[in-house]
């Protein structure tokens, strides 16, 4: 049984950073597609034995159009370097609003793991953890399952109510969050010199998850409806737009319409200039550098789009940061003493 190190009643604060991970070399995209759709949140079986032989069916049949894609991207995803970046500093900005607290990441399918991440919580004696998803909308296939692996791993190790956790569900109308992704669209924007706002189209592209999720409750459709609605206000709603989801995988249905459809039907409409948007996404990876960069952009090309730009991702960006301190500095605050 784990044991917290801080015996005194010091309390020691710390956050850590969810993500899904991703695979950084050639070698890794295997094993990391293997425990994505092992995970039962991603597909739901209750039989393990069915579930693990479902998902090497699947990485089978992947694998190889999978290290294609990451070879465009030279070789693996900067998922984990730009989450250490993030932790870093989100740390520092806890810092200069007077609270000192470490900062972990704890990838659910790959390296670090939520495992690694929590052996160095219990390591540094911290008492009082925020746990805080960088998915800004909620879903049981990814902050759900983040939440429920940490609790399932804390439940193990014999944690379960001796460590505080403050869980953040979703963070999809944080105010700085959305005035960051405002400020990286006007930026944007201001390269199409001397042109009708009217005439640029905003195509906000979030990830999909299968349709019967959100039929059985999951709040991910309305977060991200939402999301789309208060950058727009913060626009000023001058410019034309559509949401769209990219990323589907596997023949159940999932939520429409598609990126790739939206573009051509776009193009049909003879729109010429296009600002795709990541929405749900908020560091670079294989969704933003290939599928959007490349696919996308190809895709634009031949359905007539004279103009195709991407929105940058948070990444580093201060503000972004400085929304996610506010959220964790809330946690603290909020959580009973």
């Amino acid at each position: 049984m784990a044991q917290l190190q801080n015996s005194s009643k010091e309390v020691r604060r710390g956050v850590i950073l969810f993500n899904l991970g991703g695979p950084e070399t050639l070698e890794d995209v295997r094993p990391f597609l293997q425990n994505l759709f092992t995970d039962p949140e991603i597909i739901r079986i209750k039989n393990n034995a069915l579930r693990r032989l479902i998902a090497w069916c699947i990485v089978m049949l992947r694998q190889r159009k999978s290290r294609a894609l990451y070879s465009q991207i030279g070789g693996g995803s900067p998922l984990r370097k730009i989450t250490d970046g993030q932790a870093a500093a989100l740390r520092g900005q806890l810092e200069t609003q007077g609270i000192h607290a470490s900062a972990y990441v704890g990838m659910r399918c790959w390296k670090p793991t939520i495992e690694d991440a929590v052996s160095r919580i219990l390591k540094d004696g911290i008492t009082h953890l925020v746990a805080l998803p960088l998915f800004p909308q909620y879903s049981a296939t990814t902050t759900g399952s983040c939440f429920k692996y940490l609790r399932s791993h804390l439940e193990k190790i014999g944690l379960a109510g001796k460590l505080q956790v403050s869980y953040v569900n979703s963070w999809h109308d944080e105010p700085l969050y959305v005035e960051a992704m405002a400020k990286l669209i006007e930026r944007r924007n201001a390269g199409f010199d001397g042109v009708d706002p009217k005439s640029i189209y905003l195509l906000y592209s979030a990830h999909s998850i299968p349709a019967h999720y959100v039929a059985e409750g999951d709040p991910y459709l309305q977060q991200t409806r939402q999301t789309m609605e208060l950058i727009n206000t913060r626009l000023g709603n001058i410019f034309p737009s559509i949401l769209a989801f990219q990323s589907k995988l596997g023949p159940v249905k999932w939520l429409e319409p598609s990126t790739r459809k939206t573009l051509e039907e776009l193009g049909r409409r003879g729109i010429q200039r296009i600002l795709v948007i990541p929405l749900s996404f908020v560091s670079d990876h294989l969704e933003t550098l290939q599928e959007m960069d490349i696919l996308y952009r190809g895709l634009a090309a031949e359905h007539g789009i004279r103009d195709f730009r991407r929105v940058e991702s948070l990444n580093l960006d201060s503000t972004f940061i400085r929304g996610l301190a506010g959220i964790v500095q809330r946690a603290f605050e909020s959580a009973p003493q």
